[in-house]
């Protein structure tokens, strides 16, 4: 059974930095793309970052980029997302996804495994 858990949500004021983690098991996790994704309250879910299998490419959300830093450890059979310089808009639960084809893609419908979130709240 694939399971991902996401960790390392919580509450930061505006400017901090939060690093989110998310361990995958029941899954080779060296041959899957990883994303994250975020939900905000009565928005649809959008794209934040993604790293393919190897760790080589990466590809970010302009809202995010220069600021969120994603990476893995395949050893470590995870996937972390470093957010610096965090702004209240980036409040949302934060998900991440496997999936399984070659290319990096950013639409949520196309991933296989999604972990149950973590909630990141960036006060003023």
């Amino acid at each position: 059974q694939v399971q991902l858990v996401e960790s390392g949500g919580g509450m930061v004021q505006a400017g901090g930095s939060l690093r989110l983690s998310c361990a995958a098991s029941g899954l080779t996790f060296g041959s899957y793309n990883m994303g994250w994704f975020r939900q905000a309250p009565g928005k649809v879910r959008e794209f934040v970052a993604a790293i393919s299998r190897s760790g080589t490419n990466t590809y970010y959300a302009d809202s995010v980029k220069g600021r969120f830093t994603i990476s893995r450890d395949n050893a470590k059979n995870t996937v972390y997302l470093q957010m610096n310089s965090l702004k209240r808009e980036d409040t949302a639960v934060y998900y991440c996804a496997a999936d399984r084809t070659l290319l990096i893609r950013i639409t949520p419908g196309q991933y296989d495994y999604w972990g149950q979130g973590t909630q990141v709240t960036v006060s003023s």
